[in-house]
């Protein structure tokens, strides 16, 4: 250990003795603030050289590997510690279960147990998605480290992999995610492929006579990647078809290498996969990167010409199987049988496929196709435009679709439904394909999408799904889809499919009605839905209900263990509801990004995963009765006004300057969608108007940045305070409450008041004019007053003090009641401490930058206004690359024939040297220590 670091380490352990002191201290005053005073001192020790940039980037990696070890710890919680022996042993006990249910006791009827058992698992109970727009906060091998330690016992001697940063380098483009997507899809067919191994063992000790008729399917993969084109400009539709035909040689090669484990009897099958694999490899080869009509020409020819030997739907392999069955040797049955399920459930594609559009891309159909120019959200046009649709709908006749016709389509959704008809013609006739649609509030909408799907003649192939993710829609959703099921139409569509297809948006209703009312509506609307299908006679649908949620506390994902979220998202006590109107539900949950892949990081991981879910699936055990529902009036009173108050925060005029003063700035760019949906230009920087502007990923990694997780926060306390006692009660005896409440202790535990004002504090003019008033130092004295001035030009000050009064009084209220809930601890204080040292070192370094004209419109104001943002790159590429721009080193090495010159080559070095790498070191450690905390908080987004 060099001396370097011993020196970090002890001053370390000296700022958080430090911090622990300034938090516990009982004579300070109302008005100070730890945190700030904290943040102060730590740039004292670093002015007085007691501390150097290279501790404090020491200190930072400390505590981030710190960190780094609690979010393995966490992982390897949440899964329960996983090993091969307890993975293998829940998997053992969950068939257990599933033979006693089949009643295999009842020694008369062998047969009829056997098709109780064959129709437990053949049924599809749970599906996870691995959807698009994911995040990765880490570089990709902190992700591996990160997994890998998951995977292996951690104690006390654990070596921490060491990294110089854990940022990334860059965001991930569609390539990116497409290979870490499969990598956490091609774990979870392996890990499927344990479950069913085990499955088919067993039932050959049961039922020796009847086992190898089984083709069990009780949990398949699902990816939107690629294919959710939903905010994006990236993904055209000619790189979906590329990804989809790419998708399908993935599992064709994942099916020839499994039979060719097998050494008889399966080569008929093998060189029927081998001969459909060429031809797949070659339409990939010949599939164009571009909307060229001669590359597609061309390309068409090579799709349809062999696309029977490609192999169209898995029924052309059954035959196929089933000679196979009879001639292996009896040792690779199950082998086969393995090889078969996965092949047949999850068919031409290593996984099912998701498309998502919004609603506002189906009315723009609409309009062009139809004619209709009413606007759906308006209640005085809705008897005109279902009349209108359902008309269409009696008159319409499918058109053939080409892809000169999808060359020269203009609107969205027409494009999209006319790539799935390709697909479905060319690719894979049989496997459907979930068609979700974005911010659903009208029934027509619906409509409109089956219409589209009726017109290109694939409606028995799509699985028409709304979004239901807006306030609006949560309130009202039951009777969105009631306008649907007045329609013949839907009905019989439904009918057809024999699914009733429903995606919540844990997300975006989130941030808007607030994390747990949402949980709290959005299983009222499950109800809601449930009554309706008896009521239009439609109890023999199936039900599915899809939540995405991704990562983190703030959309849905439970803190505390795999089971929890299982249980949260889909509580036992629904499922019996929607059993007793006999109606047969599935569940489905989205796994995204850096957080949702680490369960499928490794194949330990991953194995535990879906033993895990196996085990939620498959729990036929008595359901207790819950308090919390015989509570209507409290659980009613109690959502809503946290309901009320979330929206009365995110109107606030504060909150949204909160959220985008420089809390944009605090993370890297993690995803392929722009943070900001929409915005206006003020002083040279965007400013988001209302959080609905900003994406729910950044708006909820933001608050968790500034210390507080008000999407999960907000209105707890008031809605606490109405019935105190029944509050109590309920924490106490009631596990679905409870449930709920752990994102509130969760979030507790990482959110702190003097944290959030200490960063509001940065943005008071006032303070800074404070020190101004009493700094004996000229130069520094006009730096202080340089920043104030700025501050009051950026004008935040007032909005976001207001908008903490706010969120303070309700915390207040709420640490009344709940006794004993946890505190962000030492080390996480200290983080967001050295972040505002480093944040004042930037901004203090800018007011040495030199006076400069303005360039292309580009001021000293924009500047200013700029760098208080934290927008540094952006400032240094300006300053560096063209207003203070470094001469070439490569001048001095060249010769120009005539005597040498003087190189006027340090003209701005020193500039550079003292001001602006600096200023740039200081930033990345900004961002590391973010990184801290997305680790600290163990989720991101």
């Amino acid at each position: 250990m060099t001396e370097s670091t011993n020196s970090s380490s002890q001053i370390l352990d000296e700022l958080l003795q430090l911090t622990n002191q300034l938090r516990s201290k009982k004579d300070h005053q109302p008005t100070e603030n730890p945190v700030l005073t904290l943040a102060q001192k730590i740039n004292q020790k670093l002015e007085s050289n007691d501390l150097t940039t290279e501790n404090l980037k020491e200190i930072i990696q400390k505590l981030r590997d710190s960190a780094f070890l609690s979010h393995a710890k966490h992982l390897q919680k949440y899964l329960y510690n996983p090993t091969k022996d307890n993975i293998r042993q829940r998997i053992e006990t969950v068939i257990k279960k599933l033979i006693q249910q089949s009643d295999y006791a009842n020694e008369k009827n062998k047969e009829t147990s056997f098709e109780n058992f064959k129709k437990l698992v053949e049924t599809i109970k749970f599906a996870a998605i691995f959807t698009a727009h994911p995040t990765f906060s880490l570089a990709n091998p902190v992700y591996t480290a990160l997994a890998d330690m998951a995977s292996h016992p951690i104690d006390d001697d654990t070596d921490i992999p060491f990294f110089t940063t854990h940022r990334r380098s860059a965001p991930p483009d569609l390539k990116e995610e497409l290979q870490l997507a499969n990598n956490a899809i091609i774990r979870g067919r392996n890990a499927l492929d344990l479950f069913n191994y085990t499955l088919f063992e067993t039932a050959k000790e049961y039922w020796p006579d009847h086992w190898t008729n089984l083709n069990p399917s009780p949990i398949l993969l699902s990816s939107w990647v690629g294919y959710d084109t939903d905010g994006r400009s990236d993904i055209g539709w000619w790189d979906s078809l590329l990804i989809r035909l790419q998708m399908k040689k993935l599992q064709l090669e994942r099916l020839y290498q499994q039979l060719d484990n097998i050494p008889n009897g399966v080569d008929q099958l093998k060189n029927t996969i081998a001969i459909a694999l060429n031809h797949v490899k070659d339409q990939i080869h010949n599939c164009p990167l571009k909307p060229d009509p001669d590359l597609f020409s061309n390309f068409s020819r090579i799709l349809i010409e062999n696309r029977h030997e490609s192999i169209l739907s898995t029924d052309q392999l059954l035959p196929l199987f089933d000679q196979a069955m009879n001639d292996v040797d009896d040792n690779f049955i199950i082998d086969l049988l393995i090889a078969k399920a996965g092949f047949v459930t999850h068919g031409l594609s290593l996984s099912h496929s998701h498309v998502r559009l919004n609603s506002t891309q189906i009315h723009n159909m609409a309009r062009q196709r139809l004619g209709i120019t009413s606007n759906p959200e308006n209640p005085s046009h809705t008897r005109t435009l279902f009349n209108t649709i359902n008309t269409a709908l009696d008159k319409i006749d499918p058109v053939p679709v080409d892809f000169g016709a999808l060359l020269t389509e203009k609107a969205s959704a027409s494009i999209l439904m006319m790539l799935l008809t390709q697909i479905f013609k060319h690719i894979d006739s049989k496997t459907p394909i979930r068609f979700l649609i974005a911010e659903t509030e009208s029934g027509f909408t619906l409509l409109m999408a089956l219409w589209l799907a009726r017109l290109f003649g694939i409606e028995k192939n799509i699985e028409i799904s709304p979004l239901f993710e807006t306030d609006y829609a949560l309130n009202h959703g039951d009777k969105i889809i009631e306008q649907a099921l007045r329609s013949p139409h839907w009905r019989n569509y439904l009918k057809k499919t024999g699914k009733l297809c429903l995606q919540f948006g844990y997300s975006d209703s989130g941030r808007f009605i607030g994390q747990i009312a949402a949980t709290y509506q959005i299983e009222k609307l499950r109800k809601k839905i449930a009554k309706l299908l008896a009521k239009y006679q439609l109890s023999n649908i199936q039900l599915i209900l899809f939540d995405t949620h991704g990562e983190s506390i703030g959309r849905g994902g439970h803190p505390f263990s795999m089971q929890d979220r299982l249980e949260y998202l889909s509580p036992k006590i629904t499922e019996q509801y929607f059993h007793k109107l006999g109606i047969r539900s599935r569940q489905e949950t989205a796994f995204q990004g850096g957080d949702g892949y680490l369960l499928f990081g490794t194949q330990l991981l991953a194995n535990a995963t879906i033993s895990i879910i196996a085990e939620h699936i498959y729990d036929f055990d008595k359901v207790e009765h819950d308090p919390i529902y015989d509570e209507k009036d409290f659980n009613a009173d109690f959502f809503s006004t946290i309901n009320a108050s979330m929206n009365e925060l995110i109107n606030d005029k504060g909150y949204g300057t909160l959220l985008s003063t420089f809390g944009p700035s605090l993370i890297d760019q993690t995803g392929s969608r722009p943070a900001v949906r929409q915005n206006d230009t003020a002083a040279g920087r965007s400013y988001i108007k209302h959080p609905r502007e900003l994406r729910a990923i950044p708006n909820n990694a933001i608050l968790q940045q500034l210390g507080w997780c008000a999407n999960v926060l907000q209105g707890l306390g008031t809605a606490m305070s109405a019935n105190p006692d029944t509050f109590e009660e309920m924490l106490t005896n009631s596990k679905r409450f409870r449930q709920s409440l752990d994102f509130a202790f969760h979030a507790l535990k990482h959110s702190d008041a003097s944290v959030l004002r200490a960063g509001i504090y940065m943005l008071d003019p006032g303070i800074w004019l404070d020190r101004a008033a009493t700094e004996e130092n000229p130069v520094i004295q006009e730096s202080y007053m340089a920043l104030a001035n700025g501050l009051q030009r950026l004008d935040c000050w007032s909005s976001t003090q207001a908008t903490f009064h706010r969120i303070q009084k309700d915390h207040i209220i709420l640490l009344s009641i709940w006794k004993n809930t946890p505190i962000m601890d030492d080390k996480e204080i200290l983080l967001h401490a050295i972040r505002l040292a480093l944040i004042e070192k930037i901004w203090m370094l800018s007011t040495k930058i030199p006076y400069f004209s303005p360039f292309n419109g580009y001021n000293r104001e924009h500047l200013d206004i700029k760098i208080l943002c934290l927008e540094i790159p952006s400032v240094l590429h300006m300053l560096v690359n063209h207003i203070f721009p470094q001469a070439s080193e490569h001048v001095s090495d060249l010769y120009f024939y005539e005597p040498k010159g003087p190189r006027n080559e340090g003209a701005y070095a020193m500039d550079d040297r003292q001001i602006f790498k600096p200023m740039q070191y200081n930033f990345d450690l900004v961002r590391e220590i973010s990184i801290a905390l997305i680790h600290r908080l163990h989720a991101f987004g």
